[in-house]
């Protein structure tokens, strides 16, 4: 077996380090010194940034403007991008144009594609449900009248939802299929509320109220939704492995440089196992991650559907970026917590990606159905 990346996914990872390396999480907004929301928009000139060095087409045919690289590639650029907390809808966007190129019309295509390989118009996914408890595709109805759709509901914790030109909304029809829509941003029928993640980003509630939208905005395919679910899934364990790593880094440099009795406190027992276990911990995230991101790219079969991959992932990253950051704030000590230094903010995204698509409870849960209907021979 042969566990490198490919010569093309390297360089986009390559051009991602460029790219974020101007990014200084010190300078990132801080949610212990702001009241509501951290910033009105997402970071604009990065984003220009992405655009420019052909990261947000990294999963778009050639035709519209795309390198056709996989999921394997955006999970690599994701994972630089947690590393510096850059604040910028890379993974919502990315996801929705792949869902859109792999099960939309072609009308939609033309529509969006091009333009969001280019930075131009920005899309995002409703992955939430009504409580961010139950399922995403069972918060809003969709029924046809004549020519259209009519859709009502509730999504709630839509990330960058005040900025996406574009949200993808998955919703239940009368026979029990999912349907998404593609809801523009002031639609008629939409009503945006706002809310704030714990790293201090604005939220929104979106609310449909008989919203029409035309057949061409409505992506009726099977496994539309399936398929984008599990690929924004995958694209948090990356998001959590990439902050994980900086995290234990940022801990292992802290912990080489303080003094106590005359040692590095690192060369002290209780320190060195701490930040061992923490280390196994990322080994584990990454290995599940790219397990999941190689069954969505490759449809390899496999003893389950690639959703159990997924859920193993995700149940590895929720579990093991909590265990991160909070043995990096215990191994700090009150240095953890100086408002002046970023390992405070690390810990607020954590907290959010943890949470992010589920906890690991409610994908152990689902793990534990995939095996009851799949069993293992």
């Amino acid at each position: 077996m042969d566990f490198t990346f490919t010569e093309e996914q390297q360089a986009a990872a390559e051009a991602a380090r460029g790219v974020f390396a101007g990014v200084a999480p010190d300078a990132v907004p801080s949610p212990a010194l702001t009241l509501g929301a951290v910033a009105e928009t997402y970071d604009q000139t990065l984003w220009a940034k992405l655009a420019d060095a052909d990261l947000l087409s990294l999963l778009l045919d050639a035709r519209y403007g795309g390198a056709g690289l996989d999921a394997i590639a955006l999970c690599l650029v994701l994972r630089e991008s947690a590393r510096v907390l850059a604040r910028v809808p890379l993974l919502e966007s990315s996801a929705a144009a792949a869902a859109v190129q792999a099960y939309g019309g072609e009308e939609a295509k033309a529509d969006l594609l091009a333009r969001a390989g280019r930075g131009e118009t920005v899309l995002t996914v409703a992955a939430h449900g009504r409580t961010g408890h139950d399922p995403a595709e069972q918060a809003v109805t969709a029924r046809q009248d004549g020519g259209t759709w009519v859709l009502d509901g509730v999504q709630t914790a839509v990330p960058w939802a005040h900025d996406a030109d574009v949200t993808l909304v998955p919703a239940h029809t009368g026979t029990g299929r999912t349907v998404l829509a593609l809801v523009p941003r002031g639609h008629e029928g939409t009503v945006l509320g706002e809310q704030f993640s714990t790293s201090g980003e604005r939220l929104g509630e979106l609310r449909l109220e008989s919203a029409r939208l035309a057949a061409r905005d409505v992506i009726d395919a099977d496994g539309a939704w399936e398929w984008l679910r599990d690929l924004l899934a995958t694209g948090t364990c990356a998001l959590a492995l990439g902050l994980g790593e900086r995290v234990l880094r940022m801990t292992g440099d802290y912990t080489g440089k303080r003094e106590q009795f005359g040692f590095p406190i690192a060369t002290f027992q209780a320190v060195a196992v701490q930040a061992a276990d923490r280390y196994i911990d990322l080994r584990a995230m990454e290995a599940t991650l790219w397990q999941a991101a190689w069954r969505i790219s490759s449809g390899a079969p496999g003893p389950l559907p690639a959703a159990g991959d997924v859920a193993v992932a995700k149940i590895w990253a929720a579990e093991g970026v909590r265990r991160v950051v909070q043995t990096a704030q215990h191994l700090h000590g009150g240095f953890g917590a100086d408002v002046d230094y970023p390992l405070h903010r690390y810990h607020a995204w954590a907290k959010h990606l943890e949470l992010s698509l589920g906890p690991a409870s409610a994908h152990e849960e689902a793990l534990g159905d995939l095996l009851a209907t799949h069993p293992l021979a």
